[in-house]
């Protein structure tokens, strides 16, 4: 066994350390399991102490043997109705408990927030990931491509009609709005708190444009850079404006923008059904490197049925 002198630690926010081990496990588990995992450390250390932090929320949940980190869950939060959740064990203490031990405390803290779903991730070839998550009751809500654009690869941004511009804050609730129609991301007045604000995701390193076209609003997309990596998250094209080429203009935009602030690899995340979106991007030379799944918890309602 190699659970001896074992203890949990339960985190608001990532440490440097903390950070420096679960890289460490990562790589291992990764390379043992030959699969991916979406646990966003960068973003979390980025907004580490920051000014929106919860005194009151927890969202490290780390397991320590022997000194050595053996086991971790992380939450994530996006805005909109739901929180993520991505995790891994060291090969070598699998089948003991631990990863079903840290999830009870991440239930916990789920409990004690206002989102109504939760959202488990796992690659698509990753056989304990996925029974993990099927033995909670989880159900299937869609799966994600990740993609890099191939480094081969370069297109001009032709730029005919399109025109990217900063949001701020006053454009929280159109982001919302959007989100809404591309993501299906409810929004009421009750989450106000979990909305998007442009300026304060600024100071982490996350920029959010809307585009315009002939002074109208006609899409978005967030681009955030780590280490060398830039990231496109969030392009979309409300619907009546679809069909006219916006949705290449913005994204060889977002490439080009993300270039000149020196980003080695540019990544974006799209749903596997979206077929034309997906298209989109492979003929700009992105190229599909792994799959997520992500599957969904809804809150029990507490109401009581009068017959």
């Amino acid at each position: 066994m190699h659970r001896l002198n074992s203890n949990i630690k339960i985190e608001k926010n990532l440490s440097l350390d903390h950070y420096k081990d679960i890289g460490v496990l990562q790589k291992i588990c990764a390379q043992y399991d030959q699969t991916s995992l979406k646990l966003e450390l960068d973003f979390k250390l980025n907004r580490a102490g920051g000014e929106n932090d919860r005194p009151d929320e927890r969202n490290e949940f780390l397991y320590y043997s022997d000194h050595r980190l053996v086991g971790y869950i992380g939450i994530c939060s996006f805005g909109g109705n739901g929180i993520e959740v991505n995790g891994m064990i060291h090969p070598d203490y699998r089948r003991q408990g631990i990863f079903t031990e840290l999830f009870s405390f991440v239930k916990d803290e789920w409990a004690a927030r206002a989102y109504p779903d939760m959202l488990l991730l796992s690659d698509h070839n990753s056989a304990s990931g996925l029974g993990f998550i099927k033995h909670t009751g989880a159900v299937h809500d869609h799966s994600e491509y990740e993609m890099y654009l191939n480094s081969n690869s370069k297109q001009e941004a032709k730029v005919k009609h399109v025109v990217l511009r900063k949001a701020t804050n006053e454009d929280a609730k159109e982001i919302a709005r959007q989100n809404f129609i591309y993501f299906e991301e409810e929004f009421d007045q009750e989450q106000e708190e979990n909305v998007l604000l442009p300026e304060d995701e600024e100071q982490y390193g996350s920029l959010i444009f809307l585009a315009e076209a002939e002074g109208k609003i006609i899409g978005k997309v967030h681009l955030e850079k780590n280490e060398k990596t830039g990231g496109i998250y969030g392009l979309g094209v409300i619907p009546e404006h679809r069909r006219k080429g916006y949705g290449r203009e913005i994204l060889l935009m977002a490439i080009n923008i993300l270039l000149e602030n020196d980003s080695e690899n540019i990544m974006l995340q799209v749903a596997t059904k979206n077929k034309s979106a997906l298209n989109i991007y492979k003929s700009c030379g992105f190229e599909e490197t792994s799959i997520m799944d992500y599957y969904k918890m809804k809150r029990k309602s507490s109401a009581k049925h009068i017959s």
